[in-house]
């Protein structure tokens, strides 16, 4: 009979991480990484059981944003940066989650929503 050996858990400890978040009129994405862009913890917003039209709320972001920092903090996590991407309703909410917990503190808040490139897109004639 062969038995294997339990892999022992690393304990991980990360003092400074970044929260990315993306946000669509649909869905919210939240990732906190460490600063070698490990991931920490990460999830959508169908991990705190929001589906449908319930997911792109702005109470479910915060829901997943207080759920996912109470997981950071088992790696000792003490200060954080925001990156916000995209233009959805549940930016302020994941602000405000983050605000209230008064252990992780913020250093600082980046914007990294894409704009357009060059000119605006021009009419088109029409075609008959």
């Amino acid at each position: 009979m062969v038995v294997k050996a339990k892999s022992k858990k690393k304990d991980v400890k990360v003092i400074s991480g970044v929260v990315h978040v993306h946000t669509s009129s649909n869905n919210t994405l939240i990732t906190i990484v460490d600063a070698e862009w490990n991931k920490i913890v990460g999830g959508w917003t169908w991990k705190v059981w929001y589906k449908g039209s319930k997911k792109s709320t702005p109470y479910a972001a915060e829901v997943l944003t207080k759920q996912l920092l109470k997981e950071a903090q088992a790696f000792w996590l003490k200060e954080i940066g925001l990156v916000f991407r995209w233009t959805g309703m549940a930016r302020d909410w994941v602000f405000k989650a983050i605000n209230e917990i008064w252990v992780i503190d913020i250093q600082y808040i980046k914007e990294e929503t894409p704009i357009q490139f060059g000119w605006c897109k021009w009419l088109r004639p029409k075609r008959n």
